[in-house]
């Protein structure tokens, strides 16, 4: 593993002064105006799952209410959008954090996905709706890999795993905050207000990030002025050696992760109302699942902390498996539950895993740009989900044929997983500097 080299940490004149600092050190300590910066990235992080999952709220609504005409199929392809956005602001983000520093990036993302969100509630037809829920995802993309960037810097190396997983509860938080506000809002005042949520993220949690976000350049970088002189930076320092194999079993372990992850937040309350459920028991499944995501964080943070968050990872992705096979024999509804909250632990778990694995990976100079490839390239299966999911319910395979799908990425992530173990265990055995804790 790279670690990042001590350093002192120059003080701001004021909350909001940009000046670039150099934070993040093995021995650098949490402060109060660190605990603080790292709890603003994690209230954006809730807004920022809020609004992913948000579209799973609606789904059923904007097919049967809005006469737009559309059909499964389209829907996918509507829920597809946003994570298109995910993927283009993912991988650009994290290259804008390395170079212009994380602060400007956080905030900006947090601003875009807020206000193109809030617009999605007055959109006249599905072609604006989804180009909005583009453009919203551009910035949902973007913040993720640059506050975890940014997190990794303000805490402690020995903590950096711990932190950089429970930073990621804040996305299932904002899903069982999507489907218990759904359960009420829908009903009562239709699904654009869902939309308009997005309000509280530019008029509260924005505002907070100007005051207590600190603008931080990697130490290797700022010493020579945010450029660093003696390694080369940019995705293209990824993809060649020593990183290119690691780099590469990231991607597509991610994009097996969050194949299964937004499948299942798009489709799930969708899902459910087909299996002869009604909204609100439908939406209470989604809550199960999104609540085991958040019991995930906690229990994949201490895990990962415990045996490392890669054998930890794989564990993770094999439970989540399990689960979704289970669901497809068509248990009682107390197993189902039961299931999904596994699912839920599973699936995000080892999502929160790979990106602390990333983060503890990389040095501080790439570690944005590392994070802003997994994530983007990972988006390739939050992509595809919404498509394959909708593809398969139009040709008429049935609810099972979506859990099937779901449970099959996980699996295939645990191998990945499995093999980035076994890379970095063979390239630690034969490095003079020992071995990696990742």
């Amino acid at each position: 593993m790279n670690h990042t080299p001590s350093v002192a940490v120059p003080r701001r004149s004021s909350p909001g002064d940009p000046t670039p600092v150099t934070v993040g050190g093995p021995a650098a300590r949490f402060s109060k105006s660190s605990a603080a910066a790292v709890l603003v990235c994690w209230l954006l992080v809730v807004f920022d799952g809020y609004d992913l999952i948000v579209y799973g709220t609606v789904q059923s609504s904007l097919i049967s209410e809005t006469g737009w005409g559309l059909t499964k199929a389209t829907a996918g392809t509507i829920g597809s959008m946003a994570f298109v956005g995910m993927m283009i602001g993912a991988i650009f983000a994290g290259r804008m954090a390395d170079s212009w520093g994380r602060r400007r990036t956080i905030l900006g993302c947090a601003i875009v996905f807020s206000i193109f969100t809030i617009l999605c509630a007055f959109a006249p037809s599905a072609p604006v709706f989804g180009t909005l829920r583009l453009l919203a995802g551009v910035g949902l993309g973007g913040l993720v890999p640059s506050a975890n960037a940014l997190v990794a810097e303000l805490v402690p190396a020995k903590w950096r795993s711990t932190i950089a997983t429970l930073m990621m509860s804040g996305v299932p938080i904002g899903g069982s905050i999507a489907a218990l506000v759904g359960i009420q809002l829908i009903p009562a005042f239709g699904w654009e207000s869902m939309f308009l949520v997005a309000v509280l993220a530019l008029l509260i949690v924005v505002p907070l990030g100007l005051k207590y976000l600190p603008e931080t350049l990697a130490p290797a970088r700022a010493a020579s002025g945010g450029r660093n002189l003696e390694e080369p930076s940019g995705f293209g320092s990824l993809l060649r050696a020593p990183y290119l194999g690691v780099s590469l079993l990231f991607a597509l372990a991610t994009i097996a992760t969050l194949f299964a992850w937004y499948g299942l937040g798009t489709w799930l309350p969708n899902l459910m109302q087909l299996a002869g459920y009604n909204l609100g028991s439908a939406l209470t499944f989604a809550l199960a699942l999104n609540l085991g995501a958040v019991a995930g964080s906690v229990i994949t943070a201490w895990a990962g902390t415990r045996f490392g968050p890669i054998p930890t990872a794989i564990a993770a992705a094999a439970v989540a498996g399990g689960a979704l096979v289970v669901l497809v024999t068509g248990p009682p509804v107390t197993v189902v539950y039961l299931m999904l909250v596994l699912a839920g632990v599973g699936t995000h778990g080892t999502q929160c895993l790979i990106i602390a694995a990333v983060a503890s990976h990389y040095p501080g100079h790439l570690r944005g740009t590392a994070l802003g490839w997994a994530l983007g390239t990972g988006r390739i299966g939050a992509v595809a989900a919404p498509q394959i999911g909708g593809l398969l319910l139009a040709a008429g395979l049935g609810v099972s044929s979506n859990f099937l799908a779901f449970a099959g990425a996980a699996a295939i992530a645990a191998v990945l997983l499995a093999a980035v173990g076994l890379k970095l265990k063979s390239k630690s055995s034969t490095s003079p500097t020992g071995a990696s804790n990742v």
